[in-house]
């Protein structure tokens, strides 16, 4: 047992000096980040007085310190795309980069004129020492919401408030791509279970099929269906969030309504699990098989496309409401 506690003890003391050793790698590197950022700023500075300012997107900067990022937190981001190649819930991931950087293209005119603002440094160093505190006790949400502070800092420092404004949707479309903290993530996706198992039992009872309720668990003459966390519907939830906001810039450029379609994601994701889980009870009772398998997945996929349609009809009603309302 001495011998034993000996070897934890060592084991933990290699794991923590790992991590420091990390921690110093990836924080001086962001630390030469930093340094770029301030002789852009400083250099912008000295310039401003004797020529006239700016008027084009510094392209060579920004690649060059994006790619700075990108080598500070390739660890982070290896981890996270392994991530989303791993978990259905965020298979999502891929597209919310390309959808970011489309959208941020597409406003690239808008980011005439950069003025070089020093607060950005601030911001950088903020996601520098939150990296740092992340590495150190293993934190991953931590980790991978520095890469998008130490983003938004650098876009600071390069264009100023300005640039951040401009950008501030795409940038904010980033933290969709970062999965939710595990202690947040079991206190959402539990209640999903249990409403959705409720509103089965409702719906199976008033169609005359005969269930009994114990928590997420659906017992039913053929066979009992469990309601796990994968049927609570938050891989729905999250992916659906994500298009509301994507789609609500695409079609419709009121900024209030991206939040309203986002908002509306949450009661519309939660019925239509509910009924997916009420389709594969009514389907159990014709053939126990349909309860998993192809049909399974495949009604996940139906289910998703009739919330979405309903997403885009309660974008038009509000838009019809609007319209009255305005005259």
């Amino acid at each position: 047992m001495r011998a034993e506690a000996v070897t934890n003890s060592t084991v933990a003391l290699g794991a923590g000096t790992v991590n420091r050793r990390w921690a110093a790698a990836i924080v001086s590197r962001l630390w030469a980040v930093v340094y770029c950022c301030l002789r852009m700023a400083t250099g912008a500075e000295a310039v401003s007085g004797r020529t006239k300012p700016a008027t084009g997107i510094p392209w060579q900067a920004a690649a060059w310190f994006l790619f700075l990022l990108i080598v500070c937190y390739a660890p982070v981001l290896a981890r996270l795309v392994r991530q989303w190649y791993d978990d259905p819930d965020l298979g999502h991931g891929f597209f919310v980069p390309i959808v970011a950087g489309y959208i941020a293209w597409k406003r690239r005119e808008e980011l005439a004129a950069p003025s070089p603002s020093w607060w950005g440094l601030a911001v950088v160093l903020w996601g520098a020492l939150q990296l740092m505190v992340a590495t150190l006790g293993a934190e991953l949400f931590l980790a991978r919401t520095a890469f998008i502070i130490s983003l938004a800092g650098v876009v600071a420092t390069l264009g100023g408030l300005r640039w951040l404004r401009v950008l501030a949707f795409p940038l904010f479309l980033l933290c969709f791509m970062v999965p939710i903290p595990a202690i947040l993530y079991n206190q959402i996706t539990f209640p999903m279970q249990l409403f959705a198992s409720q509103v089965a039992d409702f719906a199976l009872s008033a169609l005359g099929i005969p269930v009994l309720r114990e928590g997420n668990i659906l017992e039913l003459a053929s066979q009992r269906l469990n309601v796990v966390e994968a049927c609570s519907g938050i891989r729905s939830l999250l992916s659906l969030s994500f298009l509301s906001l994507v789609y609500a810039w695409f079609f419709d450029r009121k900024v209030w309504m991206r939040w309203v379609l986002l908002a509306a994601t949450v009661p519309i994701s939660i019925l239509a699990n509910a009924s997916r889980v009420t389709m594969t009870g009514i389907a159990s009772e014709y053939d126990p098989d349909l309860a998993s398998g192809v049909f399974h997945h495949l009604s996940g996929w139906v289910i998703f496309m009739v919330a979405l349609v309903l997403l885009i009809g309660f974008h038009q009603v509000v838009n019809f409401a609007h319209r009255r309302i305005r005259g």
